[in-house]
Formats: structure tokens, sequence, C-alpha cells
């Protein structure tokens, strides 16, 4: 099992920045591919941006291009998410995620609460 714990949520206003930060804890296994997503209201869940272990493939989702930026630290199981030129239409919850494609199990953080408003 694989524990992951997102920080760094909250209100900002547009055009503001925010820096999430998720931790991974457990039965770490070091070919694993750690992701953002996030679920706003009525919504089904998206990727938001994932990288791989040493962060040679780097996805976007289209929206998010050029305002997000994902990065990970192995040593400290940590991937984060900097975001930038925030909109209200980036307002969900942000999710943390950690897949081992060798088990075919993705394990998820519990959420952490994005709101961009003025």
């Amino acid at each position: 099992q694989v524990q992951l714990v997102e920080s760094g949520g909250g209100l900002v206003q547009p055009g503001g920045s925010l820096r999430l930060s998720c931790t991974a804890s457990g039965s770490i296994i070091s070919d694993n591919i750690m992701s953002w997503y996030r679920q706003a209201p009525g919504k089904e869940r998206e990727l938001v941006a994932s990288i791989t272990r040493f962060g040679r493939r780097i996805n976007y989702a289209d929206s998010m291009k050029g305002r997000f930026t994902i990065s990970r630290d192995n040593s400290e199981n940590t991937v984060s998410l900097q975001m930038n030129s925030l909109k209200p239409e980036d307002t969900a919850v942000y999710y943390c995620s950690y897949y081992v494609a060798a088990q075919a199990t993705r394990y998820w953080g519990q959420g952490t609460q994005v709101t961009v408003s003025s």
C-alpha cells in the first residue's frame, strides 16, 4: 500500500499562483508515475499533469500547458505542481496519483481544494 498526502491548496485570486505538494509513503515502488488530477463540481476527474520516475516524460493537459509545472523529488518521494496564472475555471479538488505499472495499481490522495475567485 502507498499513502499519499497532499498540501498547498487554498483560495487565490485570478492571476495568482499556488504550489501543491504530495508526499508518498508506505510500500514505495521505484518505477512509478506520479500525476495530478482534478475534479470540478459536476465534472469528471481529469488529468492535469504526469511525470515519470526520472522526469524523462512529462505530460500536461492542453489547458494547463505554459501555466502549470510538475516536478518531483525521488529522494523525498514527493511530487509538486506549480500553478501560475490561475483562472476561475481551475477551481477544483486536486488529487495526487501514484501509478505502478507492474502492479496495474493506482493510488490516490485525499484531495486538496483549490478555489480561484476574486
